[in-house]
């Protein structure tokens, strides 16, 4: 087991080299944006990059907020040369080579419940309970991740602008929904508390790393209309089945696709969910 004291070693951002069995010889970076006060008390949260792999930056959003909302960020980081492409990031390298699945726990789905029972282990968090954070394709990643079933010690996952979606749906195959993962009932999904954020502005669609294929211009015309349609989805699905959904929506007026303004959004809604835990 890594040592990972050195993310806790001063107020402020530090760094570390971090890597897992599971995936040999792809090695990772761990960056943490450290409140001035921290114990084993402190509510912790896992903050996902975007298509840039710039893990820097969505730990450097939080540094003007961790100790206004009293909590301890790190921000996994997946360099490109270990985890090429939207394969092993935002679809979590649950698909072989030759197309098959392969088993969810060696997926990159796993990384934060890995990461929490380490930091548990060590003495170094106490809280039973651990919050998520995802912007663009860190947004991917989470709700897929979440979906999947890591949903275990996870008092709130908030996913913000997200390109494309995993719909609540098992019609509709992986990784655009459920299908062919072996998911198969959806009621602990729907009762999962989750947050679907979207800016107001979030509606440029000239970037080239705004998602045009056929599946994804089939979940709306811009990622706020998607974020809409994915959210409205689950309501009408737990419907169906007769069941409470617990998930929510928030569109956040005037903002586009912006990871740091997007940070500040979430962060008082995680707060509040870690020191009620």
């Amino acid at each position: 087991m890594i040592d990972l004291s050195p993310l806790f070693a001063a107020p402020g951002a530090n760094d570390m080299e971090w890597s897992n069995p599971v995936w040999p010889g792809r090695k990772m970076m761990l960056r943490s944006a450290r409140p001035k006060a921290v114990t084993a008390r402190t509510g912790l949260v896992f903050a996902h990059h975007g298509v840039g792999r710039n893990g820097w930056d969505y730990r450097d959003y939080w540094l003007d907020l961790v100790d206004q909302h009293d909590l301890m960020v790190i921000a996994p980081e997946f360099p490109p040369e270990g985890f090429p492409g939207v394969a092993w990031y935002n679809f979590g390298h649950l698909r072989g080579e030759d197309g098959s699945m392969l088993p969810v726990e060696a997926s990159t789905y796993s990384i934060d419940k890995r990461l929490f029972a380490d930091l548990r282990a060590q003495g170094l968090t106490a809280q039973a309970e651990y919050g998520i954070f995802g912007h663009s394709a860190g947004s991917q990643f989470v709700h897929r991740m979440i979906s999947l079933g890591f949903r275990e010690a996870v008092r709130l996952a908030v996913v913000a602008n997200a390109g494309t979606y995993a719909f609540a749906d098992t019609a509709i195959a992986w990784p655009y929904g459920l299908g062919g993962t072996g998911v198969g009932d959806l009621a602990p999904l729907f009762g999962f508390p989750m947050l679907v954020m979207a800016g107001t502005a979030d509606i440029d669609t000239s970037s080239p790393n705004f998602p045009k294929e056929p599946q994804a211009m089939a979940q709306g015309g811009t990622r706020f209309e998607r974020a809409q349609r994915y959210h409205a989805g689950a309501q009408a699905a737990a419907a169906a089945l007769g069941v409470a959904c617990a998930w929510r929506f928030e569109a956040v007026e005037g903002v586009a696709h912006d990871g740091c303004r997007m940070t500040a959004a979430a962060a008082p809604h995680l707060a509040a969910a870690l020191h009620q835990a």
